[in-house]
């Protein structure tokens, strides 16, 4: 009995220095520079961004069959509280921690330690940390949602979660570090990245993409009809993206302030421009506008426009939402099946073609005007700066590939990646969570 009250006295002192250890020290309030208008700006805008991932929920939702749709809104709202704690642990220290060769984050803020009340100037001077980190680790949730549309309908759940942990921190973390941490290597280069083309695009649109060739096609595609089972669904997401994007793209600015309100303006014309024409080529080359496609359009301009929307002005906005609508249909209604790879719900179509395209625009219309902070392109007397983006495109599909590739094989190895074919053909409703949307016959 004494040596049982030893060992629980013993055992409850080290729990009592563990947590001593990783517990944040007490803050004093934050520092005269603080605004409090940027402060209430940046947390409306960072919950504007955590909307958009039920937002993507309904936006997938609707577009799967209904035996999967419970699936897919599990997945978005598992992703939401897996990252949020990876975030909070590990993630925001790997993101933007002080520089390790230019590749990553170190360790100094692991469990937010020394993350605090107080600005850190490196990032945002007149915004608590606390803020600008809850901020960023909504981009890191809804990277890791996007990926779930290219390989919808056929996934172990098991097999999901761990993909997630492993993709957010071996992926998005470092990629993020490289885009926009102090000492990365494509900031250093001059890559321009307002609100995450290379970071949040490209790199969920390429993993989607590696996912969808590693799993394979689903279970009967081309030879059952595999259309959207609730279109309202997916209208009312999209409505609910665009509503969010506002707060991803004008909060990038980092405070309430006139460049915020350029990338509100952008945003908006970018979007309707590319919904516009992505309705407009669907006319010419299938017969008739769908709700579809231009639901589909508006989030190809809001991909496009998000690296460059702190860089470049509302005419700008036009060309690119012009261009991203026609380029990112036909990567969705030719590319796929023309190279004959089953993106589920075209995040590789939408994001990983619209996030490269946004990318490289940027290169070509960005303007110091708009921003002094960033750099003139190639209209404005600067070719390199289109080189720079294209390094920045490259790089980060390589390694968003490569590594998601690596990653998915290795979770092979634990547990199965895709569920057997009898429990695909019945819905990963039932067969992963036990239960059905639809408790009655629908038309």
């Amino acid at each position: 009995m004494t040596g049982i009250r030893r060992g629980l006295s013993m055992a409850l002192v080290n729990m009592g220095l563990l947590i001593a250890a990783v517990s944040p020290p007490a803050w004093a309030a934050g520092p005269s520079s603080l605004d409090s208008g940027d402060t209430s700006f940046i947390l409306i805008c960072a919950s504007l961004v955590f909307l958009m991932t039920p937002g993507l929920a309904l936006f997938y939702g609707g577009m799967v069959r209904r035996k999967n749709v419970l699936s897919i809104l599990m997945q978005c709202f598992v992703i939401m509280g897996l990252v949020s704690v990876q975030w909070v642990l590990v993630g925001y220290s790997l993101c933007f921690g002080p520089d390790i060769g230019h590749v990553v984050g170190g360790l100094d803020w692991v469990g937010l330690r020394g993350v605090g009340t107080g600005p850190n100037a490196d990032y945002a001077a007149s915004i608590p940390h606390y803020a600008f980190s809850a901020f960023q680790m909504m981009f890191a949730i809804i990277t890791a949602a996007l990926i779930t549309g290219a390989i919808a309908e056929r996934m172990r759940f098991s097999a999901f979660v761990l993909f997630v942990l492993l993709w957010t921190t071996l992926v998005y973390d470092p990629l993020a570090h490289w885009v926009w941490g102090v000492g990365g290597w494509l900031r250093n280069l001059g890559a321009l990245d307002f609100a995450g083309g290379t970071v949040v695009h490209i790199s969920s649109g390429l993993a989607g993409l590696a996912g969808a060739l590693v799993l394979g096609k689903r279970a009967n595609l081309g030879k059952e009809t595999m259309i959207p089972h609730n279109l309202p669904f997916t209208v009312i997401g999209a409505g609910l993206l665009w509503f969010g994007w506002f707060g991803f793209n004008a909060g990038s600015a980092l405070a309430a302030n006139g460049l915020a309100a350029s990338a509100f303006v952008v945003t908006n014309t970018c979007a309707a421009t590319a919904a516009l024409s992505w309705a407009a080529a669907e006319w010419v080359h299938h017969g008739k506008p769908t709700v579809l496609g231009v639901a589909s359009g508006i989030v190809a301009g809001l991909v496009a426009i998000t690296p460059a929307a702190g860089f470049v002005g509302p005419a700008a906005a036009v060309l690119i939402g012009l261009v991203a609508g026609p380029a990112c249909y036909f990567a969705v209604s030719k590319a796929k099946a023309a190279l004959g790879y089953d993106d589920a719900l075209d995040a590789f179509g939408v994001h990983g073609v619209g996030g490269t395209l946004g990318a490289i625009l940027t290169g070509v219309f960005a303007s110091t005007t708009v921003n002094p902070a960033g750099a003139n392109g190639l209209l404005y007397g600067n070719p390199r700066l289109v080189l720079i983006q294209i390094a920045a495109v490259l790089a980060s599909i390589v390694y968003a590939f490569v590594v998601t590739a690596i990653i998915l094989k290795a979770v092979n190895l634990v547990t199965p990646l895709r569920v057997p074919k009898e429990e695909e053909e019945v819905g990963l409703d039932v067969t992963q969570h036990g239960e059905e949307a639809y408790g009655y016959d629908v038309a």
